[in-house]
């Protein structure tokens, strides 16, 4: 099956009261884990890339898995650009085989986010590419992405459609109180979500697809496999999946996942040498990095977003 966009992806979900997880890649074992894990609950999944994962492992062959993985699968797959940086990245993605980006000029002033949003949109959509914009800030890092917690911003409802009508994006990012990265919260600080701004976003925006970035809710087992095998890692507070539950049965038709996947991955190759410190061979230690990968996955797709059984919708 060809690469699709995110448009009948997120229309299904808005109507169905579910999201497609997005999932970000950086190898071949990523990709696989990802795929398998929607294929055995027959749920459509996107695959987003970072501007590091690009450089990491280069265009060309991020896109050849990908595609690999949609013709192995049969499923519904779009190749999503995370947090395209510029005009030129997001070009540099649409004409490489990318059937979404996303333009993130967040961290500008609006008059400014908006015209980058537009010319990204214009190209995008004369090329046959969807296009992802954001309105707000959330604190964190990941790849690139670097925000102070000072400097973090809900994003304003009285914004949105404003920012969609004049943009023509596809589907708006929020910041409703996510984070980027594994440590969300201070110790003692309860994670909570903004689910007043998201349902006033809704209400503006009736129908229109809305994403969450910094969504992971971090496995408290993965942690403890780090810091028993060789790590130092402190315990870290995701958001609760039943806030994200709730979440995806609003409007949120998109959310993403990144920590999860790297905690997991981390955790099964750590126990693995602990346990075979002789081994070798890169696919005696990526085989169970693999399959908890799968497995957390699988986990997130059908308990959390409640996407599973949908890929045929």
């Amino acid at each position: 099956m060809p690469l699709v966009t995110t448009t009948e992806m997120f229309k299904k979900a808005y109507e169905g009261g579910y999201a497609i997880g997005a999932f970000n890649v950086n190898n071949m074992e990523i990709v696989q884990g990802i795929t398998r894990a929607a294929k055995k609950l027959n749920a459509p999944v996107i695959l987003q890339c970072s501007a590091g994962a690009r450089k990491y492992a280069s265009h060309d062959y991020l896109v050849a898995m990908v595609k690999a993985a949609a013709e192995e699968t049969g499923l519904p797959i779009a190749l999503h650009l995370d947090h395209g940086p510029d005009f030129e990245t997001c070009k540099s993605c649409i004409d490489g085989g990318f059937t979404s980006v996303m333009i993130d000029g967040s961290s500008l002033p609006y008059e400014e986010n908006v015209a980058l949003t537009k010319k990204v949109v214009d190209y995008a959509h004369a090329h046959g590419c969807v296009v992802e914009g954001e309105l707000g800030t959330l604190a964190g890092v990941e790849d690139d992405v670097q925000v102070d917690a000072e400097a973090a911003s809900y994003t304003r409802p009285s914004e949105v459609f404003d920012f969609v009508s004049r943009t023509g994006v596809d589907s708006l990012a929020i910041a409703i109180g996510t984070s980027h990265g594994a440590y969300k919260f201070k110790p003692g600080q309860k994670p909570q979500l903004r689910f007043d701004i998201l349902e006033e976003v809704g209400q503006k925006l009736p129908g229109f697809p809305i994403v969450l970035h910094g969504a992971s809710s971090v496995n408290q087992e993965h942690i403890k496999m780090i810091n028993k095998y060789g790590g130092e890692m402190p315990d870290a507070i995701g958001i609760p999946e039943e806030m994200l539950r709730k979440a995806a049965s609003m409007a949120v038709c998109k959310i993403n996942v990144d920590s999860d996947i790297r905690i997991a991955m981390t955790a099964a190759i750590r126990k693995h040498f602990s346990e075979n410190p002789a081994h070798f061979d890169p696919r005696q230690y990526l085989t169970p990095a693999r399959e908890l990968i799968e497995e957390v996955v699988a986990h997130k797709i059908d308990v959390v977003f409640g996407a599973a059984g949908h890929a045929n919708d």
